[in-house]
């Protein structure tokens, strides 16, 4: 038997040695997908079943498709670059380039990044006279892309109302002016190629009859559009090989089709289906919660991960009376892990939201444990963190040039590069900072709009607190209308709200102290404070770091230690998703990826309460904790209750002349088990706002109504 076999396992050897025959390769987490796909490629080459110029391989990443090419080179003694591997959209560049003209490209055409397409835009409405402020150029870039992502053109749109025939214009007079100027965009690469193949059905047919063998990596994450393309090289004498995960699709909200691997089914596979199982990553415990918890969903191609390599420890659970208390909990057990011998490269910290990481950073910050934010920018990193703190900065001191170039127009204010290019000159001529060089030039209605506008939030904050004073100014400066603007501009407007969470979390800080007690000094501090956590304990290149990742980003990689985080009802699964079954069902396919990244010990841990946009929040612990077998975990510290019913400490703030209190486990005949989380009134009249959790959520509760009791 070749040696490019050695070491595979039954259903792993049945895969890459597969006839020449399609087949859908379900493929679980762990379990050897990429050597799978490498030694089937090398499989039929060596074997002499097809040369390289007869593959076409298609990948995710260009990662992924350096590590194959690297891997294959050091199987076969062969050059893989003569082999079509690649993206959707590098594939669809050569594709594009090669044959330029049946494209209705000129052969030097250019691509734009998403800056200069945003640029291009901009110039599109400025020429065709349209007000920016009703037709933001974001927005019109949002609209393009989604539809050029879904396959539409412009003349396809079904137009319901004035607004979006308006935006169908635009996507019609951009796509004229790109052609014009002989460019195009990230998303017309793969529509283009799309096209074109299906116009030219003699091209079609000539790379139906070059191409013997299509495998696809990551099909669980492909679109519509792009099966759509990659039937286009499938043809009766092709064998098609699709590799995936349905329990890992986690990125509906890029327009990732599930579906598709059923129809691959219906369409090429039939009934050739192989099942991977066998995991080579995580201990027994770990994959059985996995298992247990995904067998929830509905309408899954089904299966079960096993190892030979034990069942391992048991996961540890802990509850936290607050997120801080669970950060630190999470970098002291680090810290000791670290002290065992374990690296901290080895040690990733997990959470569903970005924001997530302000509370975590600053423990670790405290605590001196260096770490790397993977896969982004440490929170006060972030641009629109770097934004919100320049308005503070320029409202400390109104000489800092660099916090005024930042935010003289952004958002935008029509303050275009010219006139920030004679502001510099009045501020050089002069001696002076630009800010007084601005408010010296009335004639100019942007710059004067801009100093009216940070002289009014100055007089707005005088008295507020300093959370109350950052979110008045995220609100007057217009950042949060901006960032709601954007079609992807939640994670921003909630890392804008963790930031008056971290001033509420600084205002008890010693280091928040003045010597007089005053706001300004007090938000010179917290300035101060930013700026020492944006730039002490930043990992570099190859240092050892504790790891911390949304689940998002963690997709692909495995730990020897992960730590779970904000396992609560509203935050995992996210408050977005509790509402419909198909939310439901992807966020527990992102619990199971979480899950299935840790390779020796897994940690959950979940808060009683936790500080949402400058508030305290009370919460239950998450459903999917309850969906683990219970033989499974281990309560790490003694206070911990049921997993479906968290019991609050009772808090100090309640109505009069009652026994209800906030933070109280409550149980009604209807909703289920919840947890009190807002009282008003008093006697007759007074109402309970109860977190149920699950698919009832929140809920005002008339006590004289409902019939409730004391869980």
């Amino acid at each position: 038997m070749s040696s490019i076999l050695d070491g595979l396992n039954p259903e792993q050897l049945a895969a890459v040695t597969l006839p020449h025959q399609s087949a859908l390769i379900l493929a679980g987490a762990g379990s050897g997908k990429t050597r799978v796909l490498t030694t089937r490629i090398a499989w039929l080459l060596q074997t002499g079943q097809i040369s390289p110029s007869g593959i076409l391989a298609v990948t995710f990443t260009n990662k992924a498709a350096r590590e194959m090419q690297a891997r294959l080179g050091a199987m076969l003694p062969l050059d893989p670059r003569g082999i079509w591997i690649g993206t959707f959209h590098g594939l669809s560049n050569r594709l594009l380039r090669t044959h330029h003209r049946e494209a209705g490209l000129p052969r030097l055409f250019q691509i734009l990044d998403s800056a200069d397409q945003l640029s291009a835009i901009k110039r599109l409405l400025k020429s065709m006279n349209v007000d920016t402020e009703k037709f933001e150029p974001k927005k019109v870039q949002n609209f393009i892309n989604n539809n050029k992502d879904s396959g539409q053109r412009a003349d396809k749109i079904e137009v319901y109302d004035p607004y979006t025939r308006r935006l169908a214009e635009f996507y019609a007079a951009y796509d004229e002016q790109c052609q014009r100027e002989g460019v195009v965009d990230f998303a017309e690469l793969l529509l283009r190629s799309d096209e074109m193949l299906a116009r030219d059905s003699s091209l079609r047919q000539h790379y139906q009859d070059r191409f013997r063998h299509l495998l696809i990596d990551e099909f669980q994450d492909t679109n519509r559009l792009q099966y759509r393309w990659l039937k286009h090289f499938a043809g009766a004498a092709s064998a098609l090989m699709a590799v995936g995960d349905d329990d890992q699709s986690i990125y509906a909200f890029r327009g990732a089709h599930t579906g598709n691997m059923n129809e691959f089914q219906r369409d090429y596979a039939h009934d050739n289906l192989i099942k991977l199982e066998q995991n080579y990553r995580s201990h027994g415990n770990i994959l059985d919660a996995a298992n247990a918890l995904i067998s929830r969903n509905q309408a899954r191609l089904g299966k079960n991960l096993w190892t030979a390599a034990g069942p391992g420890e048991l996961i540890r659970v802990y509850r936290a009376y607050n997120d801080q208390e669970e950060a630190r909990f999470i970098g002291e057990e680090a810290q000791l892990l670290h002290r065992e011998g374990m690296a901290l490269n080895d040690i990733a910290v997990l959470y569903r939201s970005n924001a997530q990481s302000r509370a975590l950073e600053h423990a670790l910050f405290s605590a001196g444990i260096p770490y790397r934010v993977y896969g982004g920018l440490r929170f006060f990193e972030r641009q629109e963190v770097k934004h919100a703190l320049a308005y503070l900065r320029l409202l400390a001191n109104a000489d800092d040039d660099s916090a005024f170039t930042r935010i003289v127009n952004f958002p935008t204010r029509g303050i275009g590069a010219r006139t920030l290019e004679q502001l510099l000159d009045t501020a050089g001529n002069t001696q002076s900072s630009l800010w007084r060089a601005a408010s010296g030039s009335p004639g100019n209605k942007g710059l004067s709009g801009f100093v009216q506008l940070m002289r009014a939030m100055q007089d707005a904050v005088i008295g507020l607190t300093l959370p109350e004073a950052i979110a008045h100014i995220l609100q007057a400066s217009g950042l949060m209308a901006h960032y709601q603007a954007e079609k992807d501009g939640q994670d921003r407007i909630d890392n804008l709200n963790e930031l008056v969470n971290a001033a509420a979390v600084f205002v008890n800080d010693p280091d928040a102290l003045t010597e007089n007690g005053d706001n300004d000094g007090m938000m010179a501090n917290f300035l101060a404070h930013a700026a020492l956590e944006a730039g002490m304990h930043q990992a570099g290149a190859g240092d050892d770091a504790l790891q911390l990742m949304t689940v998002h980003s963690a997709k692909g990689l495995e730990f020897q230690t992960v730590f779970l985080s904000g396992l609560e009802e509203g935050l995992f699964p996210s408050e977005q998703s509790v509402a419909e079954q198909h939310g439901i069902e992807e966020e527990r396919r992102l619990m199971y990826v979480a899950i299935t990244r840790a390779r020796q010990r897994l940690y959950i841990s979940y808060a009683q309460n936790r500080m949402l946009h400058g508030q305290t929040r009370y919460g239950i612990a998450s459903r999917f904790l309850s969906e683990l077998p219970t033989g499974l975990l281990k309560p790490i510290n003694t206070s911990y209750p049921a997993a479906a019913s968290v019991a609050m400490p009772p808090q100090t703030r309640q109505a009069d002349d009652t026994p209800w209190r906030m933070g109280m486990n409550v149980r009604h005949a209807k909703f289920g088990t919840g947890v009190v989380v807002n009282l008003e009134g008093r006697g007759e009249d007074l109402r309970i706002q109860i977190n149920f959790g699950g698919s009832h959520g929140m809920k005002w509760l008339a006590l004289a109504y409902a019939k409730l009791e004391i869980a």
